[in-house]
């Protein structure tokens, strides 16, 4: 049987464009000009949001959930205008999450994590360049996303880290102090200073899917061959 998979729409300020995220499933998120715009790229990136589904064990649950149901819309900030990109809290965002409710939110993030490392692991090392021949080749790409991501974690308490080892080991101990960290703070009913733990957690989940699909679109693999 088909099921509802709730959708919120964080509108720009200014109306320039409209944000379309699914707050069951932490990294799939679109956005576009309009409301009409946004939900029909989201719904079109619902296959290839499913990969991460399966690697967190929910493939069953994601595969019925496939009807779009606008459950909210809030205000964004000037940065959704800007750049399309989910940057203001949903009242989603703020519920209290119970254990068990953040546990599937870290599972579906680190699912996010194996998706990114996998694109990673099996895409060009140059990347296709825009018409003016500008853009990151993918190791660019790999130290914007962690060094992002450390950035974000100083809002759990943890030093900068180095974002140019890209080894497994320095990345695998990243993410584990970050959920570790994570932990801690729903613990004592904290806040990542004034972000949600829930938007901090969905935040991470997107950008690391917003990159491994921009990976994936500009892989010159087959181009080589």
């Amino acid at each position: 049987m088909t099921q509802q998979l709730r959708v919120a729409l964080e509108i720009g300020l200014k109306g320039k464009k409209v944000v379309a995220l699914a707050p069951d499933w932490p990294g799939l998120e679109r956005g576009a000009k309009t409301e009409e715009e946004a939900l029909a790229r989201l719904e079109s990136y619902l296959p290839r949001y499913a990969p991460v589904a399966k690697l967190a064990g929910m493939e069953a649950a994601y595969g019925t959930s496939t009807r779009l149901e606008v459950v909210e819309r809030y205000p964004g900030v000037g940065s959704t205008d800007f750049w399309g990109i989910s940057f203001a809290f949903s009242s989603i965002d703020r519920h209290v999450m119970s254990t068990d409710e953040l546990e599937r939110e870290l599972t579906l993030m680190q699912a996010c994590w194996v998706f990114f490392d996998g694109m990673r692991s099996r895409v060009s090392v140059e990347m296709q360049k825009g018409t003016r021949g500008g853009g990151r080749d993918r190791d660019q790409i790999v130290r914007h996303t962690l060094h992002t991501e450390m950035d974000w974690a100083k809002k759990l308490g943890l030093p900068m880290g180095d974002s140019a080892n890209l080894t497994a080991e320095a990345v695998s101990a990243h993410r584990d102090a970050y959920c570790t960290a994570i932990r801690a703070f729903h613990a004592e009913g904290k806040m990542a200073r004034t972000w949600p733990l829930r938007y901090l957690i969905r935040h991470t989940a997107y950008h690391s899917m917003d990159h491994a699909w921009e990976m994936e679109d500009k892989d010159l693999t087959e181009a080589a061959t």
